[in-house]
């Protein structure tokens, strides 16, 4: 009688105390219930007891979820990036588009995309969307803000004009620029999309060690299998984080730089500095 009452109590307990990860409470950094809808009428999600989204996906549809509090767009000013989580690696290419302000390309085979904010004018957001390039199934497992923790100060490294064109020209930053770059740092290209040309529909940049064909660490997950990164159409900036690899590398040869119908103006590298303090958050 008695290991009949314990028992009863012990899955009394676990059946009050166990909730589905669709219950837990909101802690303001999980967006992953915002996500109801999608772009194309001939998709569909759906919503899973786990607390995941299976997101049946056509070419560039989207997955999306609507960030408005109270019918007015959101300040994201606070927060460094979001993140989605997968629960298996991509079967194709997939964006992260944050409204109409930017965008973050991934390639193949990863079980996370993260869109960084740096850089950008995010106190105005009204909307996230998930889109792959072709017909796919994505199970999300999570999306998620990380609040910003640091302030980025510029310092120039090249200035100039290259026109890329149809992989004419490229530059090269010596080795001694990066004498004072440290994992964590980010590569910032100022430039603008060439539309001189109607029929261009794509813009890409591809970064390399200087002298070898061995890409940045950096931003491996959104490299093609030509080890190019897409940027969009009427962007003006292009970011990389550094690895210890990366600093090492480009501290001993420098780096080259590439691309297909942009124009770059200049690069920074961006250094990580930390917040003053809590109550003041600058991107």
């Amino acid at each position: 009688m008695q290991k009949l009452i314990l028992l009863t109590a012990t899955v009394l307990l676990v059946a009050c105390s166990a909730k589905p990860a669709s219950e837990n409470e909101d802690d303001g950094l999980n967006l992953t219930s915002k996500f109801k809808s999608t772009w194309n009428v001939y998709e569909s999600m759906e919503e899973n007891d786990d607390g995941t989204i299976t997101y049946h996906a056509l070419p560039w549809g989207g997955l999306v979820g609507s960030m408005k509090d109270h019918n007015l767009p959101v300040d994201w000013s606070r927060y460094e990036s979001v993140t989605f989580e997968f629960t298996e690696p991509t079967k194709v290419p997939t964006q992260i588009m944050v409204s109409d302000k930017l965008k973050t390309w991934g390639k193949v085979g990863i079980t996370s995309l993260t869109c960084f904010f740096d850089g950008h004018d995010v106190t105005s957001v009204d909307e996230v969307g998930l889109q792959a390039s072709d017909t796919c199934v994505i199970t999300v497992k999570n999306v998620y803000l990380t609040p910003a923790t640091a302030i980025w100060e510029p310092e120039p490294i090249w200035e100039g004009e290259c026109v890329f064109g149809d992989w004419a020209g490229g530059f090269v930053i010596p080795a001694d620029q990066f004498d004072d770059a440290q994992a964590g740092d980010k590569l910032e290209f100022i430039f603008t999309t060439d539309t001189s040309n109607p029929e261009v529909s794509y813009w890409l940049f591809k970064t390399v060690v200087n002298a070898t064909d061995n890409p940045l660490e950096g931003n491996s997950d959104e490299l093609n299998q030509w080890g190019c990164a897409m940027v969009s159409k009427g962007s003006t900036d292009f970011r990389i984080p550094l690895t210890a690899n990366d600093v090492a590398r480009l501290k001993d040869k420098g780096l080259f730089v590439n691309g297909y119908q942009n124009i770059v103006t200049r690069c920074n590298l961006l250094r990580k500095k930390p917040l003053p303090n809590d109550d003041e958050v600058v991107r």
